[in-house]
């Protein structure tokens, strides 16, 4: 069994985001790059599912080489070997042919990747991809399983949640409780440096440019109001809040 696990490189939650190049492009300076959250419990998933089956897993980011750190990391993880396709992913679009490229050619039973990236929150890649290759995709999926040729998944749903099987080869995008995030060991950290990675040029050209970032509007200031000044908060949420 083939697993091909996509990654994406992102700035950690907790980092401070702004803009350079006339607001155009990320300030990467001070930036604190990690694996994607989503993406993440996909890996712990992949892993278990090796230990269990035998399977190997290929890890494949689109990116620069600022991003083999984190790529390092996966293979640490328990990854056998790591693609990198060597240019920035602009958007969800590009970084789906891409995926659908190296598929293609590597012929995977199971691609996992998260839900979502934590940088640009679009959840459509997953999508796209079983869309090029012709197969399946299902997402979010919080449990997973598969025997033989078949894999038993949960995924969220609004309300509620689905239970479904589907034949391989499937596209999932994953969350939350699939597995546990895993911590690489020293052993696994050694290992990582003489595990295979192969840096590929795109396939084809993005169809996007990026004119302009900004950031969300400041916080306004909080507005305290008396328990028995109901039809004064009502309102606020009226005409300031606009949310009634």
């Amino acid at each position: 069994m083939k697993i091909l696990v996509c990654i994406s490189s992102v700035p950690d939650t907790t980092s401070k985001i702004s803009f350079t190049d006339g607001d155009t492009k990320l300030n990467k300076a001070g930036v604190t790059y990690i694996i994607g959250p989503y993406d993440d419990y996909a890996l712990a998933r992949a892993v278990e599912l090796k230990e269990q089956l035998g399977a190997t897993i290929t890890v494949l980011n689109v990116g620069g080489a600022d991003a083999e750190p984190q790529i390092r990391k996966a293979l640490a993880i328990g990854a056998d070997d790591a693609i990198r396709v060597d240019i920035e992913p602009t958007d969800s679009f590009f970084v789906a042919e891409q995926i659908a490229a190296v598929a293609k050619e590597g012929n995977y039973d199971l691609i996992l990747m998260g839900r979502e990236t934590s940088d640009y929150n679009s959840g459509v890649v997953h999508g796209i991809v079983g869309e090029l290759l012709g197969i399946p995709s299902f997402s979010p999926v919080m449990q997973l399983d598969v025997t033989g040729n078949e894999a038993s998944m949960t995924r969220e749903i609004e309300g509620g949640k689905e239970k479904l099987t589907a034949p391989l080869p499937l596209v999932l995008g994953c969350q939350e409780p699939i597995a546990e995030w895993k911590i690489p060991n020293m052993r696994g950290i050694m290992t990582a440096r003489t595990k295979p990675l192969k840096v590929i040029p795109a396939a084809g050209l993005a169809l996007t440019n990026t004119e302009k970032y900004s950031l969300p509007a400041p916080k306004g200031a909080c507005k305290m109001i008396p328990a028995e000044e109901a039809e004064k908060l009502i309102e606020l949420l009226k005409t300031e809040a606009k949310v009634l």
